[in-house]
């Protein structure tokens, strides 16, 4: 099939560069309109603090996002006795986008949980009304001028919180997102002009990704009007779209041009190319496809749309790979070693019994038990703080801040104001009969352990529904806090609900608020990530046993796979939440966490070019032992051969990521540096170290394949 198409693409590829061209532009102009377009809803339905919340939110217009906290400093004086503060509150709570959110505070409910116990300092929380999503912002700088205004003179004040405190890191002075594009482009290219050292052959690359990335937008674009598709995909288009488009055009070119040294036609060259490297690349475009697939496992509509639109995106680098791509080569030919900018020994492939791949494949296979315990024992090292890891939001006294915001954190952590009060703890009550059982209620709460206090305005009550405002003695994103969250959802609330029988006939009390729900959201992923790696890992192995005719070769490539996603999570584990070298190279403290989705979306991209690689080293290696029967020679000829592509594919991403990561904010940080270190440690430790040795170590086992599997698979069977 391969071959056949490699010829009608030669024969017309002017038809096929244009049609590319076509695509190319009409996404270009789809990425323009998708903005209009993404689900940027944050849904976990089913889940009780998420449905609670939706409940809050329908009777009083807020409850899906955390308070801004208005923060008031009185040195010397009783903060409750100065006039003109309650205004000040109000001026906050008019701000046009904010008339609709509630206020919990002293004036609201004469309650000491707002008040520090020196009571020089005073709080309060403005909650923004509306839905949460990927995009809403609170009026932050409005409500702080507005507050400001109205402040009475001899009060300081300040206005802090969560997203005052995210929106304040933007405020840093970074890299420009242009910037950093440049910067990873820039490092790109040079990694690039290294590898090829001609104009045309560095650009085929590029072309290829720039037109695969337009084409899948243009694809997610038609999509949108048949499903919902999260506005995360866009992100995936970019990040994933780029890796696999850059490797397999990798993969291509420098088989074309070893190729055309040993044909004396274009064509020939163009089809002994796409049989081989074509076949390598719709292969490992299926196994990227599996990875993002795995996600409509997960009970969560946006991540469920971010595996039917992912699945888009190696679809189309596998079709532009194996038509685009050919089209310029058939009309390059050999003029894609002109232009040279880099020394000929840049340009002329050579053989592959030189250089300095084919030294070190020949070592590994004479020191084969030696370079496994090497790589072996460095793997270890770096999974030991993988199963350390703890996904979960950063807590606000470790995030980075700045201006006004770190101001007011400062004030609420002097005065002595637990750090719970950023994202307190919401109970929903409803079918409670009078405000004095209410009250009722809040004092139970506040008795309950990893609770400071707890309020119930009076004005928190709409028909039969009505809030409780808890401040947890810890952060809502702290390890503490998830006893308190369990404690308060499956005892404390369930026996106020029973054992106060004056609550009224069919009273229920349900744990809300912004930490809560952040905990269902890692309860839905994480309670099912099993689920998905099996998935992924059944499926994969299914896939790579027929492309590679063995159950031996498969088997340790999943395995290293899961080593390598391992040894990503435990280089972010041990910078950021351990905080070795976050602090003085990024200016971020230890955090106690990795941020929640991260994992998930490492996950994700780091599975599909992983197994990029190791499907690039074992159908050469396969392709050569098919041919000589040789093992060893196979190994270390397929290694010489695919060990400057690996490395060369893996250095154009780590450059781009590591120019994403000099952007504002710690969660930016940990996904790029945990995607630029994965990528390296997979090209380096586990496909040179630990996959040939591995192999070497295996002998003719690499290639058996039992009669019965390969009568089901349809193929050849292999013998040990």
């Amino acid at each position: 099939m391969l071959t056949s198409l490699a010829h009608l693409v030669a024969r017309r590829r002017l038809v096929v560069i244009g049609a590319w061209i076509v695509l190319t532009f009409a996404g270009a102009f789809s990425a323009g309109q998708l903005s209009k377009r993404w689900f940027q809803s944050f849904s976990i339905p089913g889940f009780q603090a998420y449905e609670a919340n939706q409940r809050t939110l329908k009777a009083f217009g807020s409850g899906e996002q955390p308070p801004l906290l208005a923060v008031f400093v009185t040195p010397g004086r009783d903060v409750t006795s100065v006039p003109g503060i309650e205004g000040a509150i109000e001026a906050g709570a008019s701000v046009p986008k904010m008339r609709a959110g509630r206020v919990g505070s002293w004036y609201a409910s004469h309650s000491n949980a707002y008040v520090s116990k020196d009571r020089h300092t005073m709080f309060a929380t403005l909650y923004p009304p509306g839905n949460a999503t990927f995009s809403s912002a609170p009026p932050i700088k409005q409500v702080r001028a507005a507050i400001r205004a109205a402040t009475p003179a001899g009060v300081t004040f300040h206005l802090t919180g969560r997203d005052p405190i995210l929106q304040s890191q933007g405020e840093a002075g970074g890299p420009s997102v242009l910037t950093e594009s440049l910067i990873g482009a820039a490092g790109a290219l040079v990694i690039l002009l290294f590898v090829f050292g001609t104009l045309p052959a560095v650009a085929m690359p590029m072309l290829v990704a720039l037109s695969s990335i337009m084409t899948t937008f243009l694809c997610v674009y038609v999509m949108t009007y048949l499903t919902d598709v999260s506005i995360i995909v866009q992100f995936l288009v970019a990040l994933v779209g780029l890796g696999v488009s850059i490797d397999y055009a990798l993969l291509i070119v420098f088989r074309f041009r070893e190729e055309l040294t040993l044909h004396d036609t274009t064509e020939a060259a163009l089809v002994e190319t796409m049989t081989h490297a074509g076949r390598s690349v719709i292969v490992s475009g299926s196994t990227v496809a599996i990875g993002l697939l795995s996600m409509v496992l997960l009970p969560l509509p946006f991540i469920r749309s971010i595996g039917i639109g992912g699945m888009l995106i190696p679809t189309v680098a596998v079709l532009s790979s194996t038509t685009l791509l050919p089209a310029m080569l058939s009309l390059l030919g050999p003029r894609i070693n002109r232009v040279r900018v880099m020394p000929k020994r840049f340009v002329e492939p050579h053989p592959a019994e030189t250089g300095l791949w084919w030294r070190w494949s020949r070592l590994v296979m004479k020191r084969g038990a030696l370079v496994f315990v090497v790589g072996a024992a460095v793997v270890g090292l770096v999974l030991i703080p993988a199963t350390k890891i703890n996904p979960s939001d950063a807590q606000i006294k470790d995030e980075p801040a700045q201006g006004d915001a770190l101001a007011g954190r400062d004030a609420l952590t002097a005065a002595g104001i637990p750090d719970g009060v950023y994202l307190p703890y919401i109970v929903l009550a409803e079918n409670v009969t009078t405000t004095a059982n209410l009250q009722d209620v809040a004092a139970e709460v506040a008795k309950a352990p990893g609770i400071a206090a707890a309020s119930a305005p009076p004005s928190w009550r709409k028909g039969d529904a009505a809030l409780v405002e808890a401040f947890g003695t810890d952060d809502g994103s702290s390890r503490a806090a998830k006893g308190t969250i369990a404690n308060l959802k499956r005892h404390v609330l369930p026996q106020i609900a029973s054992s106060q029988t004056n609550l009224g006939p069919g009273a229920k009390l349900t744990l809300g608020g912004v930490a809560p729900e952040a905990r269902d959201f890692i309860h839905a992923v994480y309670g099912k990530f099993p689920y998905v790696l099996l998935f992924v890992l059944i499926l994969t192995f299914i896939l790579l046993t027929r492309a590679f005719r063995s159950i031996v070769l498969p088997l340790k490539a999943v395995v290293l796979n899961l080593v390598s996603l391992g040894a990503a999570y435990g280089i972010v584990v041990f910078i950021f939440q351990e905080g070795h070298g976050s602090d003085a190279i990024w200016n971020i403290k230890a955090t106690d966490s990795v941020i929640s989705w991260i994992p998930l979306m490492i996950f994700a991209f780091l599975y599909g070019i992983s197994m990029d690689y190791e499907v690039f080293i074992l159908t050469r290696i396969r392709e050569e032992y098919d041919d000589t029967g040789d093992t060893a020679y196979s190994i270390a000829h397929g290694l010489a051969r695919t060990g400057k592509l690996v490395t060369s594919g893996a250095l154009v991403l780590m450059f781009a990521f590591f120019a994403l990561s000099t952007g504002p904010g710690p969660d930016i940080k940990q996904f790029a540096i945990g995607l630029a270190a994965g990528v390296i440690f997979d090209a380096t430790v586990i496909r040179a170290l630990l996959v040939p040795a591995t192999m070497q170590l295996l002998g003719r086992w690499n290639w058996w394949l039992p009669h019965s599997v390969a009568r089901v698979l349809r193929v050849a069977p292999g013998e040990a």
